[in-house]
C-alpha cells in the first residue's frame, strides 16, 4: 500500500494546488489512501466545512488538523458529524470532533489515523505522551495500518515520539512547522518518520505569510495583520510504502513545484 502524507496546505495557493494537481498526482504516484493537514486552509488559520468538503472532494481520503482547529466556529458542529476529519487527540474529551478515525485506502485497507499536539509553545490539555499508547492499542485491534500526525513545534517532541512508536505504527508524520526536514525514514522497527513533512502552499514567504509582513512584525514588535503570500507554489509532503502488516519498507519526502 502507498501512502501520500500532504503537508500544512496553507490558504487559497495550497487549496488551488491540490485541486489541481491531486488527481494527477495520486495516479502518477499510485496512491492507494492520500492524507491532508488542512488546519491552514482557511487564509491560513483553520478550515471551514466548505473547505474540508472541497479537498475532500479533490481526491484528499482524510484531513488532521493541529492548533489552529477551533480558529472558525463554524467547523465545530461539523467535526462532530465527520468521520473523515479529526482534531488532536490530546484536547479536551469534552472538545467536538475526534481524535482517531479509519477509512479505507483504495484496496478496501482500513487505515487508522491518530493527530496529536505537541506540548511546547502550544500547550494542549493532555501531553500526547500520555495517551498515545491507549489510542495506538485501541487502533491496532482494528488495523495494522496506522498513521500518526504530530502536529508541534519541537523537533524533539516529533523525534521522540517516532522512537517511541517504531514498530507499533506505520508512520509518524511530523507537522506545524512548515519547513521540510531531509530525514524521511524507516525506523529499525519498520516505522517510517519524517520530522516535518513541510508545506503545500507559496514558499517564497514566511511559513506561507507575505515576508514583508512577517518581517515588519519581528522587527518591530508590533502586532501586522498577515495574509498568505502566493508565490512558488508547491505541494510537499511524504509518500510511505507499507505491506499488510502495517511495516513501512520505504519512506521518501515530496516536493512538487506547481505552476
Amino acid at each position: 500500500m502507498r501512502i501520500l502524507f500532504i503537508a500544512d496546505a496553507v490558504g487559497v495557493p495550497g487549496r488551488r494546488a491540490l485541486e489541481e494537481r491531486l488527481p494527477s498526482l495520486r495516479e502518477e504516484l499510485q496512491v492507494d489512501l492520500c492524507i491532508l493537514n488542512g488546519e491552514n486552509l482557511a487564509d491560513g488559520v483553520g478550515i471551514t466545512p466548505k473547505l474540508a468538503d472541497k479537498m475532500l472532494a479533490s481526491g484528499v481520503d482524510a484531513i488532521t488538523l493541529g492548533n489552529h482547529a477551533w480558529r472558525r466556529g463554524e467547523i465545530l458542529p461539523y467535526l462532530d458529524q465527520s468521520d473523515r476529519v479529526i482534531r488532536p487527540a490530546n484536547y479536551s474529551k469534552r472538545a467536538p470532533g475526534k481524535g482517531l478515525t479509519y477509512v479505507a485506502a483504495a484496496d478496501g485497507t482500513e487505515v487508522a489515523i491518530t493527530n496529536f499536539l505537541g506540548s511546547l509553545f502550544l500547550g494542549p490539555p493532555h501531553n500526547a505522551f500520555e495517551i498515545v499508547d491507549e489510542l495506538v492499542e485501541e487502533a491496532a485491534a482494528r488495523t495494522p495500518v496506522i498513521i500518526v500526525d504530530m502536529h508541534a513545534e519541537a523537533t524533539s517532541e516529533k523525534v521522540a515520539l517516532a522512537h517511541w512508536l517504531d514498530g507499533k505504527v506505520t508512520a509518524v508524520f511530523g507537522t506545524h512547522t512548515h519547513i521540510q526536514t531531509n530525514d524521511a525514514r524507516v525506523q529499525r522497527g519498520g516505522t517510517a518518520a519524517i520530522t516535518d513533512a513541510g508545506m503545500t502552499g507559496p514558499h517564497d514567504s514566511v511559513i506561507g505569510v507575505q515576508a514583508e509582513l512577517a518581517i515588519r512584525q519581528m522587527r518591530t514588535g508590533l502586532h501586522v495583520r498577515f495574509e498568505t503570500a502566493s508565490g512558488d507554489v508547491r505541494i510537499e509532503g511524504a509518500l510511505v510504502e507499507c505491506g499488510t502488516d502495517g511495516r513501512a519498507t520505504s519512506c521518501e519526502s515530496v516536493r512538487v513545484s506547481v505552476h
